[in-house]
């Protein structure tokens, strides 16, 4: 696979969350907008055209596929937990074929609440007893077909009023993203995120401290969705608050695991590196809490920093323990989540560790951005079309 056609799957694939500071990547779709005047309702007619275009270009084209199969999978990642998946994976095509369309129909109906259950069911025996002589057929037809349509309409309703409120999660979790090249003399940073869903649960933050420090963060709430997205920016608040009065690193996350610990939810917790750089100098702090260790890259070995201490909010008097590194000239530590090594292709094997060291070895004599950039594109590659399970969070800290 060459670099364009790297560069054209990470452009598929992570097309809708990737983000600088006051710019938000709008997601790219294969549904054609129709341009209308500001207020202005667009014309349905015009917009059914415009549609229709699309749906054949993409059907001659052959662009079709990717999203429709894609649309597919996640639709059984959804209403089929892990253990139906094995079993489905497990029988014959035909057999494989009827459960699926049954499981579904079962998992749906459960997911609808009473009234809607029942509508439907009605719906579907209207359209069974459409038989009989024409006037009767066709009266049968009509009201099932109606009914179907009104649940739909409350379906798309709920998820339209839904979509809203995470827009709206959305704008504020770009608000909070750091710049994606932030300043800081003597080094080249690049920063990274890239939801897997609307909002997300990694935490990637910058943050100019007292003096002649900065301040990198990168963690992980262990949990998905709105509920992770609010965990986050809870725990970015108490980071930002604390970090520039504190200059032992073991002391800030004793004080935040504290914190994390008597406000979360019992089944709470996150991991955070947090890193210090100070200007026109090469002496890296840090402390981890339950994260993947940084990597030293150097020209001639890829290396794991020290293993984590426990994550944040798991008990009120976990200890933890600052460590620092020296990097010369040349060489970078990165720091990422688990978004990158535990990536799943379509076979569902992992991109893993293994494959983030060979590619880092290859990469040490690039600019910050380039290697951000190739990692990125070299997970998506390796993806391809499976659903994304997980956010990526990168930081590529290069000492210049």
């Amino acid at each position: 696979m060459d670099d364009n056609e790297k560069r054209v799957i990470q452009n598929n694939y992570f097309p809708s969350h990737s983000y600088q500071r006051g710019e938000l990547r709008e997601a790219k779709t294969t549904m054609t907008q129709t341009q209308s005047e500001p207020g202005r309702e667009p014309s349905i007619t015009k917009t059914l055209i415009a549609d229709f275009k699309e749906f054949f270009h993409n059907i001659f084209s052959g662009e079709v596929k990717r999203p429709v199969s894609r649309s597919f999978k996640e639709l059984r990642e959804f209403y089929f937990d892990e253990e139906r998946r094995k079993r489905l994976a497990s029988m014959g095509r035909i057999k494989r074929w009827f459960l699926t369309g049954f499981w579904l129909l079962k998992t749906m109906l459960l997911k609808l609440s009473p009234v809607r259950r029942v509508l439907l069911v009605i719906g579907i025996v209207f359209l069974l007893n459409a038989s009989g002589n024409a006037e009767d057929s066709t009266n049968y037809a009509m009201l099932g077909g109606l009914i179907l349509l009104l649940i739909l309409m409350f379906e798309l309703k709920d998820k339209l009023v839904a979509k809203s409120e995470l827009q709206a999660g959305h704008a504020v979790q770009e608000a909070l993203l750091p710049p994606q090249r932030p300043e800081v003399q003597g080094w080249d940073l690049w920063l990274y995120y890239n939801a897997a869903n609307e909002v997300g649960g990694d935490l990637l933050d910058f943050q100019r401290l007292n003096g002649n420090r900065y301040g990198v963060a990168l963690g992980d709430v262990a949990d998905k969705g709105l509920k992770a997205a609010l965990l986050m920016a809870k725990l970015q608040a108490t980071l930002r608050a604390l970090s520039p009065d504190y200059d032992s690193l073991a002391d800030l996350a004793t004080k935040i695991n504290q914190i994390s610990y008597r406000d979360g939810l019992p089944t709470s917790f996150a991991s955070l590196v947090y890193l210090e750089l100070p200007q026109n100098s090469g002496t890296v702090r840090l402390v981890n809490a339950g994260h993947m260790p940084p990597l030293l890259v150097t020209r001639d070995v890829v290396r794991e920093l020290a293993k984590g201490d426990p994550a944040l909010g798991l008990t009120p008097d976990a200890q933890y323990f600052e460590h620092s590194v020296e990097l010369k000239k040349g060489e970078l530590l990165v720091v990422y989540s688990d978004g990158v090594t535990e990536a799943r292709n379509e076979a569902n094997e992992l991109f893993s560790e293994e494959r983030l060291f060979a590619l880092l070895n290859g990469l040490g004599d690039m600019s910050s951005p380039e290697i951000g950039e190739r990692i990125v594109a070299e997970v998506a590659g390796f993806v391809g079309d499976a659903p994304r399970t997980d956010d990526l969070s990168l930081a590529i800290i290069r000492r210049v």
